[in-house]
């Protein structure tokens, strides 16, 4: 028998926790000692008071990481690029928390080099572990090894939604044997057979050795779920339900929150990152600090230039100031440099392909998005975000929102310089009702799924575009 047949009798991931835990501070205090390693050339100076007492802080805070929330968690469909972020963003808070303490502690003993080092090695450790653990856990299971099996109750397209998911990846390490259903869903194409009606799951679970059991059926099936929820705590089979979310909002991805001490679960149409408190504050330091980077850096001596090419161009003011839908759908003054001759429907009139309004300087600003610049001094004001839905005009939002029905969700972000659609080509003129379709669709994906990583990819996409030039921009 091979080694592989041999582990995989063994359920393992009961210990992974433990495991992880184990690990991860080997990897630690491997760090640790490799930082001295590399700063000294020798562990005599591990003996100072600050650095064993910050050496066993580290221990302690980053155990209480990985305990928080299971923070380590391993879900055979999660990808790998999951698992890393997750990791990437304890170490930041773990880097954070320790960095606090040294300023608090007075530890002026501590060397800064010393902790770059024993973070980048911890880093590099940590990372280079987990994919090489999470290879290794696919190929077992690529194999054939280490899978669970597992029996879809509901034949409709909820259960095949559950079992494409689930059978998508040989790695993931799961094995549909079927479903059990009283009645077909005829307009469902199932890619797994029909083992039984549901008076038949009993006989099968006492006859085969099954790991896991979906329960895909509607609420009215109650009685059935009642039962298969008995029969899987008789014959030991992890039972686990697929809400019909559908009936109540139409859509696949939905937000659950629990209330009243984790008793009461309440479903929500969607998630938003940002209605948590500390990303919310993350984002708005963020802002603040870009900001104020672009205003010191790039303002100071870009501006006088452009007012004067502006001046220089044509008559009228140097801005060009309009109201706009901003979060929540209140109005707000909207910062432009002009790049339009002074006209009467300004306000109501999008630019377009070669439209006449447009001076040549203004053009130019247009085409590379320099007549955006003065809005970062909205983001100062709180009015606007460095990244998010672009704000429209009044008007626009008024017309869309009677055409597209979930148009004003994208007012629920602060608007920004730039966002999620612009860098997917969505900028400019909206000729068809598509296009604003394709805007709105992107804008709420956004919102959905808000990261800080997002926001640097859409800032560093923006200033590539800017050099490579936006067919849409004019």
């Amino acid at each position: 028998m091979s080694l592989l047949k041999i582990l995989a009798t063994y359920r393992f991931s009961r210990y992974f926790k433990l495991g992880f835990l184990v690990w991860d501070l080997v990897l630690l205090n491997t760090s640790i000692a490799i930082s001295f390693l590399l700063l000294y050339g020798n562990f005599q100076m591990i003996d100072i008071k600050g650095n064993k007492a910050l050496s066993f802080l580290s221990n302690v805070f980053w155990i209480s990481l990985l305990l928080y929330k299971d923070s380590f968690r391993i879900v055979r469909t999660e990808r790998i690029e999951a698992i890393l972020y997750r990791t990437i963003r304890m170490l930041m808070i773990h880097l954070a928390v320790i960095a606090l303490f040294i300023v608090v502690l007075d530890y002026d003993e501590i060397s800064r080099l010393r902790m770059v080092y024993f973070y980048s090695t911890f880093f590099l450790l940590l990372i280079s572990f987990r994919i090489l653990f999470m290879k290794m856990l696919k190929y077992v299971r690529s194999r054939g090894f280490n899978f669970r099996k597992v029996v879809i109750v509901g034949a409709n397209a909820t259960g095949e939604r559950m079992n494409r998911i689930l059978s998508k990846d040989l790695t993931y390490g799961y094995r549909v044997m079927g479903f059990f259903d009283d009645e077909t869903d005829s307009e469902t194409e199932l890619k797994a057979p029909v083992l039984g009606r549901f008076e038949d799951v009993e006989d099968y679970l006492n006859s085969q050795k099954i790991d896991e059991m979906y329960v895909a059926l509607h609420i009215s099936k109650i009685k059935v779920i009642n039962k298969l929820t008995a029969l899987c705590e008789r014959y030991m089979v992890r039972i686990k339900y697929i809400p019909d979310f559908q009936q109540y909002t139409k859509s696949n991805r939905v937000e659950i929150s629990f209330y009243g001490n984790g008793n009461v679960p309440v479903l929500m149409l969607r998630k938003e990152p940002l209605e948590i408190p500390l990303h919310r504050i993350t984002k708005k330091i963020f802002d603040f600090c870009f900001s104020l980077f672009v205003i010191v850096f790039v303002f100071s001596w870009l501006f006088p230039i452009l007012i004067i090419l502006i001046k220089l161009n044509s008559p009228g003011p140097v801005f060009f100031v309009q109201e706009r839908s901003g979060r929540d759908n209140k109005s707000f003054p909207c910062f432009k440099f002009r790049t339009m001759y002074v006209n009467d429907v300004a306000d109501k009139v999008q630019a377009s392909l070669n439209d006449a309004r447009i001076t040549k300087v203004g053009a130019f600003l247009r085409r590379t998005s320099l007549d955006e610049l003065p809005q970062f001094f909205n983001v100062l004001l709180g009015n606007m975000s460095v990244v998010g839905p672009r704000p429209h005009m009044l008007s626009h939002t008024e017309q869309y929102s009677e055409l597209i029905n979930n148009f004003l969700v994208r007012h629920y972000a602060k608007p920004g310089i730039t966002g999620w659609a612009q860098v997917n080509g969505y900028r400019g003129e909206t000729k068809e009702l598509a296009d604003m379709e394709g805007r709105v669709e992107h804008d709420i994906w956004y919102i959905e799924n808000w990261s800080l990583l997002l926001d640097v990819k859409i800032v560093w996409n923006t200033f590539v575009k800017v050099f490579q030039g936006d067919k849409n921009a004019f």
